[in-house]
């Protein structure tokens, strides 16, 4: 069942509600459960910022429906298969599906692959997996945070989806092809960049959420993308100096020898930074006092 509810385009069948609306400029926010009603449906999770959404045009015919937000258009076919396209009308995005639910796909297939797979895990909640079709084998995706890896163009990787020591991961990708994909999901899970499919995944969640932005230059999606996120607080002007840092200072009385020095020698130092297990046990958000006996007076120190 395809209809418009306020302003967005809902897809009901089965167990599943999905919802497609427009979240900024040229942009959608879609979801997805298999829950009774969505969980936790005003939560924005990375989409933290308060943005100002045209009305939608939106359309509803007899075998497919389309949803239309300025430079990009979405439509959503009687057996829910999502196509998404720019101004253009150029495809930036298809759902990756082979069954057989909708026989005048041209991509229809026996071996019964969901393009929004919800698998029970044993417990409670789900295994998403969010499939789609490689568009171009040579486009070139950007972003994702920070990996110990040496590529810069993502295509043809697979990334974890979890933050560990040296590696944070910021599930937003910036395509060669003129879109921008945030998975919002906080989940630990799997982000895939195929010549085939690009798939993602969360290992356990109630629900599909990600936002997709069309756009001109990567400058253009990169707006767009700081406006539903956030943007970066100007750096205070001490950070923009020299970072004094080293694995690590163990003890008060060792970093203020160091700090004595520079100041001895004249040499301009803005940070001095005191590095892990400075605290007595791990989850401790104090400093330990036997090694530390008096931070408050560190600081006073320094500015003298």
């Amino acid at each position: 069942m395809l209809f418009q509810q306020d302003n967005r385009l809902v897809f009901r069948y089965d167990a599943e509600e999905l919802w497609i609306e427009p979240w900024g400029k040229d942009a959608f926010r879609i979801r997805s459960t298999k829950e009774s009603q969505f969980p936790n449906s005003e939560e924005g999770w990375a989409l933290s910022q308060k943005v100002d959404s045209p009305t939608a045009s939106i359309e509803i015919g007899d075998n497919s429906a389309s949803i239309t937000n300025g430079g990009i258009r979405a439509t959503v076919s009687s057996r829910g298969k999502i196509m998404i396209y720019n101004k253009e009308g150029k495809v930036l995005l298809e759902e990756y599906v082979r069954n057989r639910l909708d026989v005048t796909d041209p991509k229809c297939s026996a071996i019964n692959v969901d393009a929004r797979e919800f698998k029970p895990n044993l417990g409670g909640a789900y295994h998403l997996t969010m499939r789609f079709e490689s568009q171009d084998r040579n486009e070139k995706i950007y972003g994702m945070g920070q990996y110990q890896q040496p590529y810069l163009d993502l295509k043809s990787l697979d990334l974890e989806l979890a933050h560990r020591n040296s590696q944070a991961s910021v599930p937003f990708a910036l395509s060669s092809r003129g879109y921008g994909f945030l998975w919002n999901n906080p989940a630990v899970g799997r982000a895939v960049f195929g010549k085939n499919i690009m798939s993602f995944e969360a290992y356990s969640t109630s629900f599909l959420d990600y936002w997709v932005v069309a756009g001109d230059t990567p400058a253009e999606i990169v707006h767009s993308y700081a406006a539903v996120t956030g943007t970066v607080p100007m750096m205070p002007e001490y950070g923009l100096g020299f970072w004094q840092c080293k694995l690590r200072y163990q003890t008060q009385d060792e970093l203020l020898k160091v700090a004595r020095e520079y100041k001895r020698r004249e040499l301009p130092i803005d940070l001095i930074v005191i590095d892990f297990f400075h605290w007595p046990r791990q989850g401790d958000w104090k400093f330990d006092a036997n090694f530390w006996p008096d931070p408050g007076k560190i600081t006073i120190r320094l500015m003298l």
